[in-house]
């Protein structure tokens, strides 16, 4: 097992397999998810809101104790809030005239969301813990936009769909 494919402890990443680009991606994906502390789960939605790429959230509610149930924790209900919450930042961005939007974060009483920009119109979104380290989080993120950024090609967007849909 390759540094490309290896997933941290008690995490997996859904979707995976595939090219080198595909297996890199899925390595970020789940160090994102690991050595980020708070992080529930991740998602990366293309821009027309399909689900590319996620962690597992039922693997990440196993290692925090969390007794998570039903579609409450399913990565393409994360990837859906991901998606509507772009959309929406994105209307509201052009109303105002003020340019994109890099990142949206929402605080709530039992959770944070965080959505970022990535460069071919995709989104990341991660779910956390309330209490977590917001810079932490929005720095990791910044990191994995940068290096998923290049990569996220139309050839990789296609194999990336292709095999979240074998995994459903």
């Amino acid at each position: 097992m390759n540094a490309y494919t290896k997933a941290g402890p008690g995490h997996r990443a859904t979707g995976h397999g595939g090219s080198n680009e595909a297996r890199n991606l899925h390595w970020l994906l789940s160090n994102l998810v690991d050595e980020v502390p708070g992080v529930h789960a991740v998602a990366v939605v293309s821009s027309d809101g399909l689900l590319l790429l996620a962690s597992d959230p039922g693997l990440a509610a196993q290692r925090t104790g969390e007794q998570r149930e039903g579609p409450r924790g399913s990565s393409a209900d994360l990837a859906t809030i991901v998606s509507g919450l772009g959309a929406l930042t994105t209307g509201a961005a052009r109303l105002m005239d003020a340019g994109g939007v890099k990142q949206t974060m929402v605080a709530m009483d039992e959770g944070s969301l965080f959505v970022m920009s990535i460069s071919d119109g995709s989104l990341l979104g991660v779910h956390a813990t309330p209490d977590c380290d917001m810079s932490v989080v929005a720095y990791h993120m910044a990191l994995f936009v940068g290096r998923a950024g290049h990569v996220l090609t139309p050839e990789l967007r296609s194999e990336l769909r292709k095999s979240m849909e074998r995994d459903q």
